[in-house]
């Protein structure tokens, strides 16, 4: 790390400035629910490695990583240098170009289970056309779904996304929850909801709605869910009870293929059928893709006339996003994951060190580059142990603030990632933050139970 971060808990001027022209022409003034604003977002002129700049010319140590897409940080240099050669050759084209067979090539041959693959361009299209590719495997309209866990914006899988103490059900029968005003109820009768962990309740509602099943859509450690590790009964569940009943898993590895060199599945020890894939395979670019066995991917085969699932997109394989996704993709070999792990590790187990020091309502989940903070004394085992509650979510908030305030950025729901430019340096200025806001900021969580 070089140089003290010039820092502010506050979106600047120039940064208000930007936000006034942006609500006259943007619903809300931003582009993605998912823009955090304090009033006011924080508007970005450049980034360089760990590192992001604002309009105001403050530095950040940035922990968001465009959502965990950035594995290498910002202006990776073997990924602009592909890009720019690629941009003298051109952008985009409606004919095929090696790029794609190389970039495909290199997942194929490092994801066990990964077989054949389709290039598409988001982790919501990549999760969209796994749940269609199983339907049309097996014929079946239905999936099976995890409790508060995020699979982009389609919408069976955004069912029981945010469900809350007043909606979520019974814990043997959890409800299924719509996720926006108007959500037609044919969506919600297409889904059942398992709660993560549960191994006896997941299994006995695969089994009571086999016959109409088509997929269990999973993530291996879904992050919105608590970005809590799979028990392995829990797994072993969930994949015998689809198996008996000739039911597909998909494994979505959106953002959690970062857990290893063959992905968070291989981890795991999960046998998924189908793989939904993004955010890193890109380098920084939009991307995404759908793979899995060889059998069940026949159904995008169009060689011989019109396949089971037509699917495409005009910008799907696009050369630019082949050419950065490889480049990213081959500079996180083995040394750099088990590199990034480590530095992992030591943040998780010094931020939960210096919490119990302290005696603060703190626990930290995780794996591998993520991690997340909970105002927990214990930590969660699924959705319904990580939901916070509003006095839980204003301590969140004041977390977040007072990082800002000392030159990190950390999304406000407090799940972080690191990426290949940080290193002990950075871990350090992380675990020194939060153990400043436990000494100064106590009022604001000691009321927590």
């Amino acid at each position: 790390m070089s140089g003290a971060p010039q820092a502010g808990g506050a979106a600047g001027a120039r940064s208000r400035d930007a936000y006034a022209r942006a609500r006259q022409v943007l619903p809300g003034g931003t582009t993605r629910v998912t823009v955090e604003r304090d009033p006011v977002p924080r508007y970005v002129s450049h980034g360089a490695g760990a590192w992001l700049h604002d309009l105001d010319g403050r530095r950040y140590l940035d922990l968001n990583n465009n959502y965990t897409a950035l594995i290498h940080g910002h202006a990776f240099a073997p990924v602009t240098e592909a890009l720019q050669r690629q941009l003298r050759d051109g952008t985009a084209f409606a004919n095929p170009t090696e790029h794609e067979i190389a970039l495909a090539e290199l997942l194929c041959g490092r994801v066990p289970g990964l077989d054949r693959l389709r290039f598409c361009n988001s982790g919501t299209e990549a999760v969209l056309f796994a749940v269609k590719a199983a339907r049309a495997f097996t014929g079946r309209p239905a999936i099976a779904k995890v409790e508060g866990a995020y699979h982009g914006a389609y919408d069976w899988v955004e069912v029981s996304q945010a469900s809350e103490p007043g909606t979520w059900g019974p814990a043997e029968a959890p409800s299924a929850v719509p996720y926006y005003r108007g959500m037609p109820e044919a969506v919600l009768g297409d889904v059942v909801t398992l709660r993560f962990n549960d191994a006896e309740g997941a299994a006995r509602l695969i089994g009571a709605h086999a016959d109409r099943l088509a997929a269990v859509v999973l993530d291996p450690m879904p992050s919105r869910a608590g970005l809590v590790a799979p028990e392995p009964d829990f797994l072993a569940a969930v994949e015998a009870a689809a198996r008996r009943h000739g039911i597909l898993l998909i494994s979505d590895e959106v953002l959690n293929l970062r857990q290893g060199h063959g992905g968070a599945a291989a981890r795991y020890g999960l046998q998924a059928d189908l793989f939904a894939l993004a955010k890193i395979i890109g380098g920084g670019l939009p991307i995404g893709a759908v793979g899995g066995r060889a059998e069940v991917m026949r159904v995008f085969d169009s060689s011989s006339g019109r396949p089971a699932l037509p699917q495409g997109g005009t910008f799907a394989a696009n050369p630019l996003s082949m050419v950065a996704g490889r480049a990213a993709m081959q500079a996180l070999d083995q040394a750099a994951l088990q590199r990034l792990e480590g530095l992992g590790d030591d943040l998780r187990r010094r931020l939960a060190a210096a919490s119990m020091a302290r005696q603060a309502p703190f626990t930290i989940t995780g794996a591998a580059s993520l991690f997340r903070i909970h105002p927990k004394r214990r930590p969660p085992r699924e959705h319904r142990d990580a939901h916070c509650s509003p006095a839980e979510m204003a301590v969140l908030a004041e977390l977040s603030r007072f990082c800002a305030g000392h030159g990190i950025l950390l999304p406000r729901g407090t799940s972080g990632c690191l990426s290949t430019p940080m290193g002990p340096a950075e871990v350090d200025l992380v675990v020194q933050v939060f153990e400043r806001f436990l000494e100064e900021r106590a009022d604001c969580y000691m009321e927590l139970p």
